[in-house]
């Protein structure tokens, strides 16, 4: 009963702390809230939209009239400009004007309709990885069509039946489906894991700075005396107030993406509650097993905020890590972010039981066990460490 009260009692003391210092409910309530409206809106379409594109046409042919044309019919591609060189149309990708532009080269149309292969080029301008993929996809698909119109048309001449050119230009038939998210829409699939990554950086930050304050100002002996000298009950108390804000926050996100922005869910809300409880204590028992190792304000926070960062790419989001070399594949394994992506993979976004995750549940909760091995040199440096600053 004792050790309730005083984990209560430091839990009044931090909500004292939080009213004192903006920081905190800066970094755990509004910028996380910015950044759910931020992602959710920069990306509400579901992929880019008439991304501009310019055409080098020195042909001027009514085959390459058409092609333009049917570039212009692509969702994803708008023709925002005609050019007359090359050297003019890379001066517009370099001005940001357009991200590609198509080049026709003279002769076109009479190599193409003499079966000779013409060359057509496309360049695009790869600062921005998203664009530079569709518009690769929509030119290549544009070359594609127009070379099969042509197959088609003379084949139609020669005197073959329907069925025998679409076998010679389409031998094969694609019938594709996109599990679980078949709209390909780009919110649904990166916000659930930006938004949460930049939570759980926020969780690394606050968690550091919080104990480091404590010996900056010299208050962390005043937090000792109020646990009765147990480690254990002063953590407990100073990160019950943030463990609650932050799982609010969680919550918050999740109603916000799957009841008022119809994201879809495959799997139970239990699963996604417990990923998201696992994920939060996860990151702030990574957060202050740093904090044990290097009790610092400054240090830590950096190592957290490295941490953080490095996660984004580390996950496995934009890039596969199996298509990583090995080093990095094994250094994945030590961020929380990489299991709460796995997990929420297999057990939310496509439904599976919780047994199909057990490995990174487990991961998730040797995470929060990690405190327990720097609790002592933690409590050492409360009683023993001078701020330097």
């Amino acid at each position: 009963m004792n050790i309730i009260k005083a984990i209560l009692r430091i839990a009044l003391r931090e909500c004292g702390i939080f009213r004192r210092n903006p920081i905190y409910l800066l970094c755990m309530v509004v910028f996380p809230l910015l950044i759910t409206l931020l992602f959710t809106s920069m990306m509400n379409e579901g992929q880019p939209q008439r991304m501009p594109v310019g055409i080098v046409d020195q042909d001027a042919t009514s085959t390459t009239r058409a092609m333009v044309q049917r570039l212009s019919t692509f969702q994803t591609t708008e023709v925002v400009g005609h050019y007359t060189t090359v050297d003019e149309a890379r001066r517009a990708i370099q001005r940001n004007e357009i991200y590609a532009f198509l080049y026709l080269p003279n002769g076109m149309t009479e190599a193409l309709m003499s079966s000779r292969q013409p060359k057509v080029s496309f360049y695009i301008s790869e600062t921005t990885l998203v664009s530079g993929a569709l518009l690769l996809r929509d030119l290549k698909m544009l070359c594609m069509l127009a070379s099969a119109s042509v197959g088609q048309k003379t084949m139609t001449a020669k005197g073959y039946p329907e069925q025998a050119i679409m076998a010679f230009l389409q031998p094969i038939s694609i019938d594709l489906h996109a599990i679980n998210n078949p709209w390909l829409n780009y919110n649904t699939y990166l916000s659930n894991m930006l938004i949460p990554a930049c939570l759980l950086l926020f969780v690394f930050l606050i968690t550091a700075y919080s104990l480091g304050t404590e010996l900056k100002f010299g208050t962390a002996k005043e937090l000792l005396a109020m646990s009765n000298g147990h480690i254990s009950v002063a953590l407990a108390g100073k990160f019950l107030p943030q463990t609650l804000i932050f799982l609010m926050v969680m919550f918050a996100n999740n109603y916000y993406e799957y009841v008022v922005l119809g994201f879809p869910i495959h799997g139970s809300v239990l699963s996604l509650i417990l990923l998201d409880v696992l994920a939060i204590f996860a990151s702030q028992g990574f957060a202050i097993f740093i904090f044990g190792l290097v009790p610092s304000l400054r240090m830590s926070m950096s190592i957290c905020s490295l941490w953080g960062v490095l996660s984004f790419s580390l996950v496995g989001t934009a890039f596969p890590l199996y298509a990583m070399d090995r080093p990095l594949q094994l250094l994945a394994q030590l961020f929380p972010l990489r299991h709460y992506y796995m997990a929420f993979q297999i057990t939310v976004f496509n439904g599976y039981p919780l047994g199909y995750a057990w490995i990174y549940y487990g991961a998730l909760l040797i995470f929060i066990g990690l405190p327990l091995f720097t609790m002592p040199n933690i409590r050492k440096a409360m009683y023993k460490y001078e701020y330097i600053p």
